[in-house]
């Protein structure tokens, strides 16, 4: 399979847990529900869905947590407060740097961070509303300072939603992060 038809068909089951209300029923803030999300974006599709990486990676000149450490880390960040927006933004940037899974993080976080926001603030983020290259900018700097990512996010938000066409195109918005596109 192709990365494109990887993507594709991913995007599809990303859009089938939420149609079905799989995701509503996935826990919430734990790393447990995040692999849950993973696998089910991803199941047949990578030998290691749902799975916590066992090996480092990188993106561009970025390191990611270190995979003998993640067994240490996950919980840490597990117990990290949802009690307000800042807190929850802590919470995601902290599991971006760990990126527990050796492909589909960000797609596979960007559900996890809805739910959580969903469940504590009743809203979620729009991610259609985002471009592309604002977000990653702000997902690149939010290690140090995570007030453009705040401020984006906080701009995209809506009131929780149950309205298809705007999480389908938020999911693709989603998808499009990562460079996929569809035809």
């Amino acid at each position: 399979m192709t990365q494109r038809e990887i993507d594709s068909a991913s995007l599809e089951k990303a859009k089938k847990i939420f149609e079905t209300g799989e995701v509503y029923g996935f826990e919430t803030g734990t790393v447990a529900g995040l692999c849950a999300i993973h696998s089910a974006l991803f199941k047949g599709l990578y030998d290691f869905a749902g799975k916590i990486r066992e090996l480092n990676i990188s993106k561009g000149n970025f390191r990611f947590a270190n995979a003998l450490y993640l067994p240490q880390i996950l919980p840490v960040i597990e117990k990290m407060p949802e009690n307000s927006f800042e807190a929850i933004i802590k919470k995601y940037v902290e599991m971006n740097i760990a990126h527990p899974f050796m492909e589909g993080n960000g797609r596979a976080t960007r559900i996890w961070l809805d739910m959580i926001l969903r469940k504590r603030l009743k809203k979620v983020v729009d991610w259609s509303r985002i471009e592309k290259d604002q977000y990653l900018s702000a997902m690149e700097r939010s290690p140090v300072n995570d007030l453009e990512l705040k401020t984006l996010l906080e701009k995209a938000f809506i009131p929780d939603t149950a309205d298809r066409e705007i999480i389908f195109k938020g999911l693709e918005r989603s998808y499009y992060y990562e460079g996929y596109e569809p035809k």
